[in-house]
């Protein structure tokens, strides 16, 4: 477990943030929380990372560590802070207030209907591409809910609950202000997919595809991870995801190899097939976030092709992704340290919490049962602000059984 508290730095410079905390995470693989101000690295896309990174960890004390947040689209600018390190007071113990949000408005966008037609409309384009060299054959369609309160939503008491469920990770990451966010903003959520994680040659990733709602009664909930394990529909998503992970891997690595195969894994709120990925870098010096660089966006957020994906999914989503379904992680002066999938997260400023889920379309989706995955993938983060967890399937039909 790592605990680290941010250096301070100049009083008067652009990139510094007034919330005391630029970036957390907590979760199976430990705590790291950066607190106080930080430098940020120079901005820049997925083509200029590995130099910036580079020449930070070049000049970075031995006890020092970058985190940050890395966007879904790989040619806008990242947000990456650097602090040298200093021991982090523990946490006080007392259980921060202001949820469950007693005022607040929702607003789905699209509604479920409106992104049950948007698959649709992305499996038009998979039949009408059958055969051609560059068809679409995945694409992951996202959908958006906004939550307004009447007061400001409470970072500390959001995070205090997001830890509670320990099968994920809960982060946060201080986001760039701007004239539309002069309060600032944060990425805030709890992750279950690990991206990649380094320790000296050995890297783990864990990709997730394929998805299904737990439900509260014991034998439903059970039922519903067996139809998930074998679902074909499912079993093709997901093997899409980790054909393209060992794909981008194998030429920094040594080794490479799926011992445990593909499983079904949970959080307290869905079942996902899952395929834990192990392998040994050539270059141990290797950081984790050029790595993470690199395999971003896999295909469990974008789709495949996914150039050709990302152009439609543009099309066909009506809210801009920005830092959801980027990475967000942190790594040390070594280069080791953990990124993760930024999903099941919203942005949180001010008064709004803007939350994210998305489902991925295969042929043989069901443009309603995508809706309703979207809808139960907002029930953690939703929970988490004290909403109704089924709030997030509105206009969705569901199956008898489903509460």
């Amino acid at each position: 477990m790592m605990n680290i508290r941010l250096s301070e730095a100049p009083k008067k410079t652009a990139s510094l943030v007034p919330d005391p905390v630029l970036f957390g995470f907590e979760g199976p693989s430990g705590r790291v929380l950066g607190r106080g101000a930080a430098r940020r690295l120079p901005p820049g896309n997925a083509a200029t990372l590995d130099a910036r990174v580079t020449g930070a960890l070049a000049s970075i004390p031995a006890e020092g560590v970058i985190g940050g947040a890395l966007p879904f689209d790989r040619a806008a600018e990242d947000c990456l802070w650097q602090c040298d390190g200093q021991p982090a007071p523990a946490p006080n113990g007392i259980a921060p207030a202001g949820l469950p949000l007693q005022d607040w408005r929702l607003t789905p966008e699209p509604q479920a209907g409106d992104y049950a037609r948007a698959v649709a409309r992305a499996l038009a384009v998979m039949y009408e591409e059958t055969g051609r060299q560059d068809a679409l054959e995945k694409i992951v369609l996202a959908r958006s809910l906004l939550v307004e309160s009447t007061a400001p939503i409470p970072v500390e008491a959001l995070m205090s609950r997001l830890h509670a469920d320990r099968t994920v990770t809960a982060f946060r990451v201080a986001l760039p202000s701007g004239p539309a966010h002069p309060q600032g903003r944060m990425l805030c959520g709890a992750t279950p997919e690990l991206l990649v994680e380094k320790t000296g040659r050995r890297i783990v990733s864990h990709p997730l595809a394929g998805s299904a709602r737990r439900l509260a009664d014991p034998v439903a909930d059970r039922a519903a991870a067996e139809a998930l394990s074998n679902s074909g529909k499912d079993h093709r998503e997901h093997a899409l995801v980790v054909e393209s992970i060992l794909d981008t891997l194998a030429p920094w690595c040594r080794a490479l190899s799926c011992p445990e195969g593909t499983c079904i894994t949970s959080t307290r709120s869905m079942w996902h097939l899952g395929t834990r990925i192990e392998g040994r870098l050539r270059d141990a010096d290797t950081p984790s976030v050029v790595l993470a660089s690199a395999l971003h966006p896999t295909p469990a957020v974008c789709g495949v092709p996914m150039a050709r994906a990302a152009r439609l999914i543009g099309e066909l989503e009506p809210v801009a992704r920005d830092f959801y379904a980027g990475a967000v992680g942190w790594c040390d002066a070594r280069g080791d340290g953990a990124w993760y999938v930024a999903i099941r997260c919203a942005e949180i400023s001010g008064r709004q919490a803007r939350l994210y889920a998305g489902a991925g379309i295969v042929p043989g989706s069901d443009p309603m049962a995508e809706a309703a995955e979207t809808g139960a993938k907002f029930g953690a983060f939703l929970a988490a602000l004290g909403l109704p967890q089924d709030a997030g399937l509105a206009g969705v039909a569901r199956k008898d059984g489903e509460n």
